[in-house]
């Protein structure tokens, strides 16, 4: 079963991805937005993908606040973690939005919420998950 790492802020946002995640995609989740846990979740876990939320509220790096654009940066330029597919999602998105998106966090792909289709979601996930 492939597990899933959400990093995400808000408890229904949570509530929901995990539903989805579990119930129709068959994931195995594990949330949080805490970059401290979030590094030691991607060392001592294996991690097939994360969910990444572009706008997170308290999410700090040595004092410094991230939001899921540079944390998914961090992660991406991380020689161990690199090869970890993210998917951002961002709310309002136009689709130069999203290109700006993913150039900037090199991210793998980005998708607005509300999510319309869970089917579609879920599809989209298993394609980066290798």
């Amino acid at each position: 079963m492939a597990k899933i790492l959400l990093v995400e802020d808000d408890p229904f946002n949570i509530e929901l991805f995990e539903l989805v995640l579990k119930r129709i995609g068959n994931f195995e989740v594990v949330s949080n937005d805490n970059a401290q846990k979030i590094f030691k979740i991607l060392e001592n876990q294996k991690i097939d993908l994360i969910i990444m939320d572009v706008s997170l509220e308290n999410t700090y790096i040595d004092d410094k606040k991230v939001d899921g654009k540079e944390l998914s940066k961090i992660i991406k330029q991380n020689k161990s973690l690199k090869d970890i597919p993210i998917i951002i999602v961002t709310a309002y998105a136009t689709k130069e939005d999203i290109q700006k998106i993913i150039r900037d966090s090199l991210a793998d792909a980005c998708v607005t919420k509300p999510i319309t289709s869970y089917p579609e979601f879920i599809s989209l996930i298993k394609r980066h998950i290798k």
